[in-house]
C-alpha cells in the first residue's frame, strides 16, 4: 500500500480530451495545460513529424508534395493510429515538464457509439505514446461533471456535446447514461457544408481554415440582427484564378441548414426513447449544450424552439467535457462509477 501511494506521488496524471478538431490536456499541476488542433505535419521523405499542433495547422492546404499535415482523428475516433501515437507522445511530453520518474496514468474522454475496436485503439496509442495505465470516460458523462450537473441524483439530466467529429445527446442519472443518441455530424461538417456552399453558389474554392474562419464569423443556426459582411478569397473553379466574394450572415445560415437540422433530430430522438419519469426532470431543468459546436450563433435557440425545452450553452463550452474528465480524475473514488474500463 505505501509504495503504491508513493508511486501515485510521483505520477503526474493526465486528463486527455482526445478530440476530432483539438486535443485538450489538464494536469493536476498546472491544469488545462495543452489546448491545439489535432493535426500533425509530416516529411514523407524523411518519414519524422515536422510540427504538431497550432503549427501543424498552419500547414493545411499550404504544403509541398514531401510534406503531408495529417488529422488522425476522424468522427471523433482513431482514424491513423501512429500518427494519432506521436501526437499524444508529443503533447504528453510539451504537458509534464522536468523529470518524470513514473509514467502518468491518463483518463480520456470518448463518444458513447465508439465500437470496442476504436476503444482498443485510443487504449494502446496512449499506452505507445508513454502512459502507465489508460481509464476512459464517456463524453456527455464528462460534459455533465464539467458543468456540475448533479449526476448521483435520480434525475435527468440531458447534455448535448457538439464537438468536431460527432454530436452526442444524452440522458443521466444516477452516474449512469439512461439513453443515447450520436451522429456523425458537429463542427467538421458545417465547415464541410460551407465549402459546399461557396463552390457550388459562388463558383469558389476554399481550404479547410478558410471555410472554419467563416462559420465562426457568420455561423448562425437563426437570423442575426446587425451581423456582418465578410470578404472572403479563394480559387475561382472556372478560371483558377484567386477571386474575393462577399459572404452575408444569411449564406451561411443557408450552407448550415443540413448539419444543423441532423443536430436537432439526434435530440428529438434521444428526447421519443426517454423513460417517463425522466423526461418530465428535463422538462423542468432543460438541456445542457457543451463542445466547440455550442458556439454556433442561436443554436441553442434554434433548439429551443423547436422542442419546447430551456437550452443552456455551458459557459465555457470547449473544455466542458475535458474539465469533467479532470474531475473524474481527480477524485477517482467519488467518480468511480462514471468510468467505461
Amino acid at each position: 500500500m505505501f509504495f503504491r501511494r508513493f508511486f501515485r506521488f510521483l505520477s503526474k496524471d493526465i486528463a486527455m480530451d482526445l478530440g476530432t478538431a483539438n486535443t485538450l490536456l489538464y494536469t493536476r499541476a498546472h491544469g488545462i495545460a495543452i489546448n491545439e488542433p489535432s493535426v500533425v505535419a509530416i516529411d514523407t521523405q524523411k518519414n519524422a513529424v515536422l510540427a504538431v499542433g497550432t503549427a501543424a495547422k498552419e500547414y493545411l492546404g499550404r504544403t509541398p508534395q514531401r510534406i503531408r499535415a495529417v488529422r488522425p482523428m476522424k468522427d471523433g475516433v482513431i482514424a491513423d493510429f501512429d500518427v494519432t501515437r506521436e501526437m499524444i507522445a508529443y503533447f504528453v511530453r510539451k504537458a509534464i515538464t522536468g523529470l518524470r520518474l513514473v509514467k502518468p496514468s491518463m483518463v480520456i474522454c470518448i463518444p458513447t457509439g465508439i465500437t470496442q475496436v476504436e476503444k482498443r485503439a485510443v487504449i494502446d496509442s496512449a499506452l505507445l505514446a508513454g502512459a502507465s495505465s489508460v481509464s476512459m470516460v464517456e463524453e456527455p458523462m464528462a460534459a455533465a461533471l464539467g458543468a456540475d450537473l448533479p449526476i448521483h441524483e435520480p434525475l435527468g439530466n440531458l447534455v448535448l456535446d457538439i464537438g468536431g467529429g460527432t454530436s452526442e445527446v444524452a440522458v443521466i442519472t444516477l452516474s449512469g447514461v439512461a439513453n443515447s443518441q450520436s451522429v456523425r455530424v458537429a463542427g467538421d461538417a458545417m465547415n464541410l457544408a460551407v465549402q459546399r456552399y461557396i463552390r457550388d453558389v459562388f463558383r469558389l474554392e476554399v481550404g479547410d481554415n478558410t471555410a472554419e474562419n467563416v462559420k465562426k464569423i457568420l455561423g448562425s443556426a437563426v437570423p442575426q440582427p446587425n451581423a456582418p459582411v465578410l470578404e472572403v478569397s479563394g480559387k475561382d473553379r472556372v478560371r483558377g484564378a484567386p477571386r474575393v466574394i462577399k459572404l452575408t450572415e444569411g449564406h451561411v445560415r443557408e450552407a448550415l441548414r443540413e448539419p444543423v437540422q441532423a443536430i436537432l433530430d439526434v435530440v428529438l430522438r434521444a428526447l421519443e426513447k426517454t423513460p417517463p419519469e425522466l423526461a418530465a426532470d428535463i422538462h423542468r431543468n432543460g438541456m445542457l449544450m457543451a463542445g466547440g459546436g455550442a458556439l454556433l450563433k442561436g443554436l441553442d435557440t434554434f433548439i429551443s424552439q423547436a422542442t419546447g425545452l430551456k437550452v443552456v450553452v455551458d459557459r465555457e463550452p470547449l473544455t466542458t467535457v475535458l474539465r469533467g474528465t479532470a474531475r473524474a480524475m481527480l477524485d477517482r473514488q467519488l467518480y468511480h462509477s462514471v468510468f467505461i474500463n
